[in-house]
C-alpha cells in the first residue's frame, strides 16, 4: 500500500481532487490503517505544502487548490475515523470579527488547520464576541482563531478577547489573531495568546499554543 500511500500524497500537493478521492477509495477497500491514511497521505502533504509556500515555492491559490485537494479525501476518511473512535488533536473556532465580511484568508487558515488534524468550527463572517465565546465553551474549543481585512474592524478582536475574559475562559482558551492589517504587535496590545502571518504560520503556532 506503499505506492498508494504516496500516490495520494503527491495529488494532494498536485491538487489533484479526482486522484486524492480514488486513491483514499482505494486504501480503504485495501483495508488500510484509517490514520495512517491520515497520517501520512493528507495531514503530511499539506505540512510539505505549507513549507513549501514558507519558501516562496508554492504560491496563494497553489496552497488553496491543495487544501481543497485534501479536504475531498478527508471527507471520504472522516466516516471510518469516526467508527474507529480517531479524534482530531484539538478543536478550533474559526470567524472574521463583527462587522467585517472577508473570509478567504479565514477560510484558508481553517483548511490548513483541518488538514493539519485539528477540527474546526468554522462560524463564517461577521461573528460578535458573544458567538466566538458560546462556541468556545458549548464546543469544548481549545482556541479561538478570529480574522479581520479592514482596520475599522481589527478592534473587535479586543472585544472578543474580552468577551472570553468575562465568560471565565480565558485559561482554557487560546486566542489566534491575523489579517492583513493585523501585526505581532497589535496581538499583544489586545491580549492575544499569538498571530500568524499566512495559514501555514497558523498551523504551526496553533502545536506551539498546544504543545
Amino acid at each position: 500500500m506503499e505506492s498508494e500511500l504516496k500516490a495520494v500524497y503527491r495529488d494532494v500537493i498536485g491538487g489533484k481532487r479526482s486522484g486524492v478521492e480514488a486513491g483514499v477509495r482505494t486504501l480503504l477497500e485495501l483495508g488500510c490503517d484509517p490514520h495512517v491514511v491520515l497520517n501520512d497521505a493528507l495531514i503530511a502533504p499539506m505540512t510539505e505544502v505549507g513549507s513549501r509556500f514558507e519558501q516562496g515555492e508554492l504560491y496563494l491559490p497553489e496552497m488553496m487548490i491543495a487544501a481543497r485537494a485534501m479536504q475531498s479525501g478527508l471527507a471520504l476518511l472522516k466516516p471510518r475515523l469516526v467508527q474507529d473512535g480517531i479524534r482530531a488533536s484539538a478543536r478550533v473556532v474559526m470567524g472574521t470579527v463583527q462587522g467585517d465580511l472577508h473570509d478567504i484568508g479565514k477560510t484558508l487558515v481553517s483548511m490548513m488547520l483541518e488538514g493539519a488534524g485539528f477540527e474546526i468550527i468554522d462560524l463564517g463572517t461577521d461573528v460578535s464576541p458573544e458567538a466566538f465565546t458560546s462556541a468556545a465553551r458549548d464546543q469544548g474549543a481549545q482556541v479561538i482563531g478570529m480574522s479581520a481585512l479592514l482596520t475599522t474592524t481589527m478592534q473587535n478582536m479586543k472585544l472578543v478577547v474580552q468577551a472570553v475574559e468575562d465568560a471565565g475562559l480565558r485559561g482554557e482558551v487560546k486566542i489566534i489573531v491575523g489579517g492583513a492589517p493585523v501585526t505581532e504587535t497589535f496581538a499583544s496590545e489586545i491580549g492575544a495568546d499569538g498571530y500568524a502571518a499566512d495559514a501555514s504560520r497558523a498551523v504551526g503556532l496553533v502545536r506551539r499554543l498546544l504543545s
